[in-house]
């Protein structure tokens, strides 16, 4: 009985070898202009081809995208999907709990990702500490466990960098902090002990070195810059402190929020250490005294000081379905449509350090790309579809995405996804 899902695998995996060549669309490749009426063919999870006149190979899958838009799939710098969860109350500061132990792969805000045309998140815990952990780089493959859907650095290891948070959210009573300067103090303190550490470790000789610490592993990677810090912060005085944190301590940082950026924004853009600045821009500002002054116009202030600057979720605080819809704030605000644009891919990209794989749609970069049914920024348009690494994993026709597109009821059933086969399976 088992033999009907298997024959169908294999008749899937080989369908997957064949090249698929998308055709007539307008295609927003972001690394140049737009093409009117172009081709994209994409091979084995690679993109091979696009462009107005490009050469389609002859065994290709074709498909009309008359009357469609193209853009490489949007990534999302900061969000909490897959009911992920971090450090407990035991201590301000938990580098060596790791995200990845706490992500479920069939939540179902996986699927709504997808049809906001997402394909690469930085799924991150909470901002109630210092430091909360590890975060984890995904790809929105249709996929059944965690391992799965990691994006692997070139050494086979998951890729992720590091949550931090300063300002009102880590102030608590001790073991917290009670103050902004306690905070920063405390941050010091383990940065340095990291320092320390990995002295030690890169001094030792075989089997002299210190015990192994889990913590002060994970500090040791964000100081040599293999962890991006991803810091949560608002208040342009906590930014600044970021910035001297990272200058101290030559850390590579993405401000996530910068609700005051427009304040700061060329300190920000003068800082080496800044990746880039990843803003929430939503339309009902609230919920903490630190958001409250929050302004669509942080877009254009960093755009005009040539920082890199892009968007995220945060979800469940914005919708990933509705994530196109910061980038069309900002725009509103003043920003200009190609910086926009920018931000919810490419700008994304470089603050993973996957800006060689994804953000764009260039010759050799994995096939993540979405079709819309009309201009990105227009509360109109629709994803109609959401591939990643050459395979369709939404598709708006289909009613099972359909539903976890418009919402209704099984749309936030976790458990409910949408791997196909997975019933027959035995799953």
């Amino acid at each position: 009985m088992r033999l009907a899902p298997l024959f169908l695998l294999a008749v899937s995996l080989a369908a997957q070898d064949k090249p698929q060549a998308l055709t007539n669309a307008r295609i927003v490749p972001i690394a140049g202009d737009p093409i009117e009426s172009g081709t994209l063919v994409v091979h084995r999870g690679k993109i091979v081809a696009v462009g107005a006149n490009v050469s389609i190979p002859a065994d290709a899958d074709h498909h009309d995208a008359s009357g469609r838009t193209i853009l490489p799939g949007y990534v999302d710098t900061h969000s909490h999907i897959g009911g992920v969860s971090g450090g407990d109350q035991s201590s301000p500061i938990q580098p060596e709990v790791r995200t990845l132990d706490s992500i479920n792969p069939r939540d179902a805000r996986m699927q709504k990702a997808q049809a906001g045309g997402i394909t690469t998140v930085n799924i991150m815990s909470g901002s109630g500490h210092l430091l909360s952990g590890q975060t984890t780089y995904i790809k929105l493959r249709d996929a059944k466990t965690i391992e799965e859907l990691a994006v692997r650095r070139e050494d086979g290891s998951i890729a992720g960098g590091i949550k931090m948070a300063n300002g009102t959210n880590p102030r608590r009573k001790p073991p917290f902090p009670g103050t902004r300067a306690k905070a920063a103090a405390l941050a010091r303190e383990q940065l340095i002990k990291a320092q320390e550490y990995a002295a030690k470790v890169a001094s030792a000789e075989d089997g002299e070195g210190p015990d192994r610490d889990l913590a002060m592993e994970a500090l040791a990677e964000a100081l040599s810059g293999r962890r991006i810090v991803h810091f949560h912060t608002h208040r342009q005085d906590d930014i600044i402190t970021v910035l001297r944190l990272a200058r101290e301590f030559e850390l590579r940082v993405v401000l996530q929020h910068v609700s005051d950026a427009r304040f700061v924004a060329q300190e920000i853009a003068d800082s080496e250490q800044v990746v880039g600045s990843s803003l929430i821009l939503i339309d009902s500002p609230g919920g903490k005294i630190e958001a409250k002054d929050n302004a669509f116009s942080n877009g254009v202030a960093l755009e005009r000081v040539k920082a890199n600057v892009g968007f995220h979720t945060d979800d469940g605080v914005t919708d990933s379905r509705l994530f196109a819809r910061q980038a069309a704030l900002a725009v509103r605000a003043g920003m200009s449509r190609e910086a926009a644009l920018y931000g919810l891919t490419m700008a994304g990209a470089i603050m993973l350090d996957l800006e060689d794989r994804v953000g764009s749609l260039e010759v050799g970069k994995d096939a993540d790309f979405i079709l819309l049914d009309g201009d990105p920024l227009s509360v109109y348009t629709h994803v109609l579809e959401t591939w990643v690494e050459g395979k369709k994993v939404f598709d708006r026709s289909d009613p099972k995405d359909r539903l976890y597109a418009v919402g209704g009821f099984g749309a936030s059933h976790d458990q409910w996804m949408h791997v196909h086969d997975l019933e027959s399976e035995g799953h």
